[in-house]
């Protein structure tokens, strides 16, 4: 399957799973509100923070050493065995602490959180091993199955009166869903590791890790600082916010999911002008999603929080900040997946360290003086400083071409979906979380978009060749740039 393909079956599977999350959180938020999901946003961020203290690296060396195509499973049970020992250290320590723990997050939930560290392991050695045998077409296709077997369950117990407890229980379920597939899929035949095997996962895994923390500093740190400093009705308000910018991203991480294992492979074949083609591509489509999300969160945002009840749209001042914060995280990601896939983890960590240390920094001092919306400012500065730094480092290693004339035609494609969607805003009058306002908002947004990629597709050839040589029919051929 081509890369295009595979990073577009990635988006579709992406979207789908997100337009599911998307109709259960509006359930949620509009039967819990917003006190219950800043619990609950809490507690997934600690889950989050053990499940990356579990991996340590783990899943992304996993991927990398299966991608090389040699000893592949003795790799896969090499990390497997070394992420279960991780996990019974990581069980105990949550019994030992779960006092401190349970006043942390709020409600006492310590030992549904032990089983969701563990569904959580499980899910991500699984899905590793089936990017590092290159089927991130079926690891694509998981994530939709996740999500709404996710979503299934945790509705039916909200709706059996189990509310934190409905909702933590069903998260979990969709990473073990996910994990039972995945192990199907791939039915890992047993490899005895040797101590090379073991070694060489641990080569990797010891910068790699930060790269974990790092992805995790950008869309967790804030919650936990928010957690600590702000109620749990705003820790719910910004969960919302975050959860919309996480749909603008999946386009970027589908990119990057197809690209590491294709890239780690010509590295290893020592096709360096192969990589720098596709880190250039991968930075054209980056942004291809957030930059037309940026200027709609300004216009509609409001209308948009609206859907998940009233009491979020206070939301709607830190929405774009997050946004353009997203767009610079995107761009850094595509980078440190090229350092990663060119086995430069050694520099991927410093770059790493840099990004955490100042999201940390950041976050606890801007919320501290400004209140909530410093998380949003401190994660964006952040997301910047590291993007330049990751910049500098990959450049000195790789040549490649920035694609800034790409990336321009998308901003002005985005400002023209801008121009006809401010006069919708003003005719349609004040946001509610009425289903006429709802679907006045979803006209709005589908209208959007659709003069966005039409616009888009007028001005750019390179859109156009990629979006030709990866459609499943002939598209006429257009004239332009």
């Amino acid at each position: 399957m081509r890369i295009g393909q595979t990073s577009f079956l990635q988006f579709v599977a992406e979207i789908a799973a997100s337009a599911v999350g998307f109709v259960a959180t509006i359930y949620f938020a509009r039967v819990l509100g917003a006190e219950v999901l800043g619990y609950y946003s809490v507690a997934l961020a600690v889950v989050t923070w053990l499940g990356i203290s579990g991996k340590i690296g783990l899943s992304s060396a996993v991927t990398k050493r299966m991608s090389e195509e040699t000893d592949s499973y003795a790799y896969f049970w090499a990390g497997a065995s070394i992420i279960g020992s991780i996990f019974v250290v990581l069980a105990i320590g949550v019994f030992v602490f779960q006092g401190q723990l349970n006043a942390y997050i709020g409600e006492e939930v310590h030992l549904i959180v032990v089983l969701m560290l563990a569904a959580v392991l499980c899910n991500s050695l699984f899905n590793a091993a089936l990017q590092g045998q290159h089927k991130v077409h079926i690891y694509a296709v998981l994530k939709p199955l996740k999500i709404g077997g996710r979503a299934i369950v945790q509705v039916a117990l909200v709706v059996a009166g189990f509310q934190l407890t409905g909702m933590l229980v069903g998260y979990s379920t969709g990473w073990m869903l996910s994990a039972f597939v995945a192990a199907v899929v791939l039915m890992p035949p047993f490899e005895r590791p040797t101590r090379r095997h073991y070694k060489r996962l641990v080569d990797f895994a010891k910068y790699a890790w930060i790269g974990r923390v790092q992805g995790k500093t950008f869309s967790e740190v804030d919650i936990l600082v928010l957690g600590a400093l702000v109620s749990s009705a705003l820790v719910g308000v910004y969960s919302i916010v975050w959860a919309l910018c996480s749909f603008f991203l999946i386009f970027g991480y589908a990119v990057s999911t197809a690209m590491f294992p294709e890239i780690s492979k010509h590295d290893t074949n020592d096709e360096r002008g192969r990589v720098a083609t596709l880190t250039t591509e991968a930075l054209s489509f980056a942004g291809f999603v957030l930059i037309p999300g940026i200027v709609g969160g300004l216009l509609v945002g409001d209308r948009v929080l609206a859907i998940y009840g009233t009491e979020f749209i206070e939301g709607q001042y830190v929405l774009p900040i997050l946004l353009f914060g997203s767009l610079l995280y995107s761009y850094l990601d595509q980078l440190l997946n090229t350092l990663n896939g060119i086995d430069r983890p050694d520099v991927a960590f410093r770059v790493n360290g840099l990004f955490i240390v100042a999201n940390v920094v950041a976050n606890v001092g801007l919320v501290a003086a400004i209140g909530w919306a410093g998380a949003a400012v401190g994660t964006t500065l952040s997301a910047g400083l590291g993007l330049v730094a990751a910049f500098y480092a990959l450049r000195n290693r790789l040549e490649f071409d920035l694609p800034l004339a790409e990336i321009s035609r998308q901003w002005i494609a985005a400002i023209a979906m801008g121009a006809v969607v401010y006069p919708a805003t003003m005719l349609a009058g004040p946001p509610s979380e009425s289903l006429e306002s709802t679907a006045v908002t979803a006209g709005i947004v589908a209208g959007g978009a659709a003069v966005y990629v039409v616009v888009l597709f007028a001005m750019s050839a390179h859109f156009r060749d990629v979006v030709r040589n990866n459609a499943p029919i002939d598209i006429p051929r257009v004239t332009g740039r």
